[in-house]
């Protein structure tokens, strides 16, 4: 039997991760024909591609002759990026800019997934216009990445995103996730940032975004340049481990919060609030609500079956 394969032909980096997992799934399930690649995870699902090798990333790129690529590959932990700032400088700003090339080379639209850790936190909402000033090293590799993809390939879209959780493989894998030990071990407290002012957003949305700005794009070649997305509901650590614990009728009085700034890892903005009203005007986004995303994520770590059971059946 003929296997009818799509058109139109996306490349995703990062695909092994929280973010490209939903990237490549939302692509794949929408009439795209995907590869993913990545590095240490990538067999047998996806492409192994080692970003720092310009001669790897030409072959496939060439090979596959993408239309979009969707470039989520990234040292994405603030605290990690300090302690090795050359190794995340040659991930998140040379191969960035060596993948803009390409895309280039053979006309591919590149989306280069940023952070709203661009800005300072000190006067938000944020617009695309606004001047960035990361407080930290992430931020500062970020930033130099979204001036490199530009000056390489001018019909780049840079999209900025915040904190994001979704499906994890592990809790480890987000800074919203990895709370939920915490939340379901109520016979110790624990101390929550309630500080920092939060927008988390579901990976599934901004994979959402990534799809409806390359549809858009095939439609209309304006379509470039930079632009926010983000979950609309603002939730410090605190709230956001209260807002577990509710949605999954546990107890939330052992977690205590911390009102002072946090002393210790990389500097954080105060609030990075993104404005997305430029995708909203062009029709484009999607926004699960927190508790519905966050118990759809959690609950294969949920500790006590007999809760699950109640629950989902």
């Amino acid at each position: 039997e003929d296997v009818d394969i799509p058109s139109r032909r996306v490349l995703i980096t990062g695909a092994t991760g929280l973010l490209g997992r939903a990237v490549f799934k939302e692509f794949n399930e929408n009439n795209w024909n995907a590869v993913g690649c990545g590095y240490r995870r990538a067999q047998p699902r996806f492409e192994h591609v080692n970003l720092l090798d310009s001669i790897a990333v030409h072959d496939i790129v060439h090979d596959f002759q993408p239309h979009v690529i969707v470039h989520c590959a990234a040292e994405r932990r603030p605290d990690v990026v300090e302690g090795q700032p050359d190794a995340a400088s040659q991930l998140n700003v040379a191969a960035s800019a060596n993948l803009a090339k390409e895309a280039a080379g053979v006309g591919a639209f590149l989306i280069y997934i940023s952070t709203d850790y661009v800005f300072d936190g000190t006067s938000p909402p944020y617009k695309e216009t606004d001047a960035p000033n990361p407080l930290n090293l992430y931020g500062k590799t970020k930033l130099e990445g979204e001036k490199a993809v530009l000056e390489n390939n001018e019909d780049t879209a840079v999209l900025r995103i915040p904190v994001l959780y979704g499906e994890v493989e592990r809790l480890e894998e987000s800074a919203v996730t990895v709370m939920f030990d915490k939340v379901q071990f109520s016979n110790k407290s624990a101390n929550m940032d309630h500080w920092q002012q939060r927008f988390p957003t579901n990976v599934k949305d901004v994979a959402a975004v990534c799809r409806q700005l390359a549809e858009k794009r095939m439609l209309d070649p304006s379509i470039k340049g930079t632009f926010h997305w983000s979950g609309n509901e603002q939730m410090t650590k605190y709230e956001m481990a209260c807002a577990i614990a509710d949605a999954f009728n546990l107890p939330s009085s052992h977690l205590r919060p911390i009102t002072d700034s946090p002393v210790v890892g990389a500097l954080r903005p105060r609030n990075a609030q993104l404005d997305c009203s430029k995708l909203e005007m062009l029709g484009i986004g999607q926004r699960t609500p927190f508790r519905a995303g966050i118990r759809e994520s959690l609950w294969p770590f949920l500790v006590d079956k007999r809760w699950r059971q109640t629950v989902f059946h």
